[in-house]
């Protein structure tokens, strides 16, 4: 990307310095290549809001208000597109092909039954749904996880795979056909890998014989 801005800039002359200049206060062409994630409140101080978003927090064990704000983002995207998908004619080629993929990957990502073929339904899909398809919060209604913090930290210290693959996102939205494949991973201590370090220190202190080694080590610290 650089070498390719380096090539359509050209050194100015003299008679062009006034030019460039002119177009350098203006303002440069952004070549930035990623977009907006989420979007703040018009109203930060609102009280009904403010207590929701931690309500939330809460009850799905989220690291700080932006990913509540990355969710609303998304959803008002979705929204947007269904609302503009109805505002068509029913026969219309746009809102046919367009409506169904919209529709197939609702579906496909489990915020609607498969009797919910329709845009009306994506008008009513809410924060709740899209968090409780969250990677973390299905490891903790699995029973992975003692909570969903704990599911959290198994998820980022990669214990957590869903098929073949170690995931440690937890805001990763699991599929239908996937959600049946969550498991510990094949390299964790807990799915029937390598002992972890605290463990291997035990072991090689000769904390096998019964464990009072290990914690006569521990008094003396």
């Amino acid at each position: 990307l650089a070498q390719a801005v380096q090539g359509h800039i050209r050194r100015p002359d003299s008679r062009e310095g006034s030019v460039c200049a002119s177009s350098g206060a203006m303002g440069k062409k952004s070549y930035v290549n990623y977009g907006k994630s989420f979007r703040k409140p018009k109203r930060p101080f609102e009280k009904e809001r403010l207590d929701s978003e931690m309500k939330i927090i809460g009850e799905y064990g989220l690291k700080n208000k932006r990913e509540v704000w990355r969710v609303n983002y998304a959803l008002a995207k979705i929204r947007t597109a269904a609302r503009t998908l109805l505002t068509l004619d029913e026969k219309s080629e746009q809102r046919m092909f367009q409506g169904d993929a919209l529709l197939r990957r609702m579906i496909r990502l489990g915020l609607l039954l498969e009797s919910e073929k329709k845009l009306d339904y994506v008008l009513g899909l809410t924060t709740a749904k899209i968090m409780e398809r969250r990677l973390q919060t299905k490891v903790f209604k699995l029973g992975l996880a003692k909570s969903i913090h704990h599911a959290r930290t198994l998820i980022r210290q990669r214990h957590i795979r869903v098929g073949k693959q170690i995931c440690d996102i937890p805001s990763f939205l699991v599929r239908l056909d996937s959600e049946k494949h969550i498991d510990f991973a094949l390299t964790s201590p807990f799915g029937g890998g390598r002992p972890g370090r605290v463990r291997r220190k035990k072991a090689a202190s000769g904390g096998k014989e019964g464990g009072g080694g290990g914690a006569a080590a521990d008094d003396e610290d």
